[in-house]
């Protein structure tokens, strides 16, 4: 599994290098041949590849992503490993993951399939429609994303991006700036507002992330833009974001807002996972593990795309480790067999049913 996982982790996939991202697939397929005596179909999804092994109908998914969020030459060290501790770019999110899902794969007959896709990390936006289609005809989808400290995730938010673009007017900042209308003045107003749409209560966050605004230091502004990062728990938060924000009311009556983006991805509710959730805490006590235990985080994944598509889910089933998107990514090397057995154990049973 360790030379399998450092030859993942060494070439390197960030999601928009296509080029990396095709590599890696085929470096995966050439790995399931090693692993399970045949290579992977690697599909064609709206231009992006997709590794997929297994049943062509499969009850149950076992669904990972094979891209990551850092771009080539981020890390000096491609890979290392000290004492339990073996870090690199993208190994807990979630190559890590992927290797614990293909060897469970060994020994299992039936209707089941390892899919991993390559544009995770940037939203699905070319998977997300495929996830949906092949997930409503499962029985079950068992997201080989990371743990939680060692915990299966039952829950996670649901997401939407936005762009606020305001255009006001440029002129001379010296000679006549109240010719002008300042884009940048406005957008600080805008951003306090938008601020306030948060919920800490129910867990809701609205974030402005990203601001650029503009052109030159003696020039009064005439195009301010700023990205927004909104998650909750609950889709009716999702939708109040979404009124709030498409009813922003400039301070300036000349100022001009222009809102685009929406919602990414819908919760992942406890709806969706507690059932699958309960199986795997009664697999894993006949495999003498200690309880696994369950968490509810912000982060989103293509298990909630799954879980939209009306089936049932559970998150969470990869690596045990930390830094997901940090420069301290790792996981714990002695953790990696047992958790891939029991997903093994857990697809068995399942198919069972």
């Amino acid at each position: 599994m360790l030379s399998a996982l450092e030859k993942l982790v060494r070439l390197e996939s960030p999601t928009e290098d296509l080029a990396a991202c095709r590599a890696v697939i085929e470096l995966a397929s050439q790995i399931a041949l090693d692993v399970l005596g045949t290579p992977a179909q690697i599909r064609e999804v709206n231009g992006r590849p997709v590794f997929w092994w297994g049943a062509q109908n499969p009850d149950v998914i076992v669904l990972a992503h094979l891209d990551t969020v850092w771009p080539k030459g981020s890390f000096q060290s491609l890979w290392s490993i000290k004492e339990n501790v073996a870090s690199g770019p993208g190994i807990f999110d979630m190559k890590a993951g992927f290797i614990q899902g293909l060897f469970a794969m060994k020994g299992i007959d039936g209707s089941v399939a390892l899919v991993a896709t390559s544009d995770e990390e940037t939203g699905s936006t070319t998977s997300k429609e495929f996830i949906k289609e092949i997930s409503a005809k499962a029985k079950a989808v068992l997201v080989v994303e990371a743990t939680l400290n060692g915990k299966v995730k039952t829950g996670r938010k649901g997401t939407a991006m936005y762009q606020v673009k305001i255009h006001g007017k440029a002129s001379h900042a010296g000679l006549d700036p109240e010719k002008g209308i300042n884009a940048t003045v406005e957008m600080g107003h805008a951003i306090l507002a938008i601020s306030g749409f948060e919920n800490k209560e129910l867990g809701t966050t609205v974030v402005p992330t990203m601001l650029r605004s503009g052109n030159t230091t003696n020039t009064v502004p005439d195009l301010a833009v700023l990205d927004i990062d909104v998650r909750s728990f609950s889709m009716a938060e999702l939708q109040r974001v979404d009124a709030a924000l498409r009813n922003l009311s400039a301070v300036n009556s000349a100022a001009r807002y222009e809102i685009t983006g929406g919602f990414n991805r819908p919760p992942l509710e406890t709806t969706s996972t507690m059932a699958l959730y309960e199986r795997a805490e009664r697999v894993a006590k006949d495999l003498g593990m200690p309880p696994l235990g369950h968490a509810s985080v912000g982060g989103a994944s293509d298990g909630n795309f799954a879980a939209a598509a009306g089936a049932q889910v559970l998150d969470g089933l990869g690596a045990v480790g930390d830094g997901a998107h940090a420069a301290h990514e790792w996981v714990d090397i002695t953790t990696l067999e047992n958790r891939s057995a029991l997903l093994h154990a857990l697809i068995k049973d399942i198919l069972n049913d």
